[in-house]
């Protein structure tokens, strides 16, 4: 939860940083009708291009966390096919050589699945991380070991790639979940909606009357957007989430069955 706060107030600072830049905007702007009655503001041009880059740049920021989120939600059906794939190799072992392998890949499985239900960056994930490289590495060992004894050459060339696409797609995974945009392009929606805010505001001096309604519209919509794309990019700390993805994995605990329960989250 203490994601979901710290991105809503960024957003609520944010909303409150425009708010109050439009209004000293609008103050500056009075100021100058008031010094120079006859003059006009001539920032047509100004807020046209103004506005144009922070839609252009607000646009591709939100296009790429939705991008990068579809991408997270295609990993997961991936490492399901991964780890469906090496479980049905193993029966091309020798029989007594299947049951404690198989074991080991649902394992495997119940610890991935655990791992995705602990928040990022916590104690419990992490011991979650050590027991999937630990299980990991026990299968492939095993596997090896179980494919070196086979006296049938052509199971290895089967089994052998498919425990290792394991360990590739754990990699994979890993990789996209750390995948966000550099530091300057949230700099540069700052600094672009900060100065659409004070543009605004000045401009909206040529009118008498306040637009609160406006002004609220404006910062509120930017916002919102802002702590949407927030929230795309860290999917399972926000109210976004993949749990329905990883529905996947316990569908395919299910199907491989055997000993160890999947429980709902």
């Amino acid at each position: 939860m203490s994601f979901i706060f710290e991105a809503l107030g960024v957003s609520l600072a944010l909303l409150a940083g425009m708010l109050v830049l439009m209004e000293v905007g609008r103050r500056l702007g009075c100021a100058r009708r008031e010094a120079h009655p006859d003059a006009r503001t001539q920032l047509g041009p100004v807020e046209g291009a103004l506005f144009g880059l922070l839609g252009l740049v607000m646009a591709l920021t939100f296009s790429g966390a939705a991008t990068r989120y579809d991408a997270r939600r295609m990993v997961i059906a991936q490492e399901a096919n991964a780890i469906g794939t090496a479980y049905d190799r193993l029966d091309l072992l020798r029989p007594e050589e299947q049951p404690p392998l198989r074991d080991l890949c649902r394992r495997y499985l119940d610890a991935r699945i655990a791992y995705y239900r602990e928040a990022p960056d916590t104690p419990a994930h992490q011991a979650q991380a050590r027991n999937v490289q630990q299980l990991l590495d026990r299968l492939w060992k095993e596997t090896a070991a179980a494919c070196d004894r086979d006296p049938r050459g052509q199971v290895s060339i089967l089994v052998v790639p498919a425990v290792n696409e394991l360990a590739n797609i754990v990699t994979t995974r890993a990789m996209t979940s750390q995948l966000h945009p550099p530091g300057v392009i949230y700099a540069m929606l700052l600094v672009l909606a900060s100065s659409g805010a004070l543009v605004a505001g000045y401009a909206s001096a040529e009118e008498r009357n306040r637009s609160w309604l406006h002004h609220l519209g404006f910062a509120l919509i930017f916002s919102v957007t802002v702590y949407v794309v927030i929230d795309l990019e860290h999917p399972r700390l926000g109210f976004i989430r993949l749990q329905a993805s990883d529905r996947v994995l316990e569908d395919l605990r299910t199907r491989i069955q055997g000993p160890g329960q999947v429980t709902a989250p």
